[in-house]
């Protein structure tokens, strides 16, 4: 088996749509009132908003390739302080998706071993990131690489 994990790049963005769309039906699943629903145009319009990201030179978009086959992927962005988050300048993984196909084969870890090497590699001091509040595995898989609990957002519906 070839497993690789390199930059995305344009013709990853259809596979990668695809994966963001069952990223957002995930987080629908777990709280309708807070996640946006999946729709038909979900795929082509996450896919559309990757693409357009992979110009900015503050972003980082990972794939993770199994014999020729995108089978994750990982975004992340380089951003300076945030007043509202009271953080300082920090990388933020914004998504990480394994297909169903391939996980529990240690891609999802490989995939974020990999973002922390290349935020490191710009000069990030400090990675953060968000998860659903149900989602344990993610969780897991985040303290597993050394994260800690910081932050508990709150919904309310008005």
């Amino acid at each position: 088996m070839n497993r690789i994990i390199r930059p995305a790049v344009s013709a990853d963005m259809e596979t990668v749509g695809r994966l963001g769309a069952i990223l957002v039906k995930a987080h629908h699943d777990f709280d309708q009132k807070r996640f946006l629903p999946p729709t038909e145009g979900t795929p082509e319009g996450y896919s559309s908003f990757l693409r357009r990201q992979l110009s900015n030179e503050k972003v980082i978009i990972l794939v993770a390739e199994i014999d020729g086959v995108v089978a994750g992927y990982s975004y992340a962005g380089l951003e300076g302080t945030d007043w509202m988050s009271l953080r300082g300048p920090a990388g933020v993984i914004y998504d990480i998706l394994v297909d169903s196909n391939f996980r529990r084969q240690g891609v999802g870890m490989q995939l974020l071993q990999a973002m922390l090497e290349v935020l490191s590699s710009r000069g990030t001091e400090q990675v953060v990131l968000s998860t659903a509040d149900r989602n344990e595995e993610a969780q897991r898989l985040f303290e597993r690489a050394g994260f800690r609990r910081t932050m508990i957002e709150m919904t309310k519906e008005l």
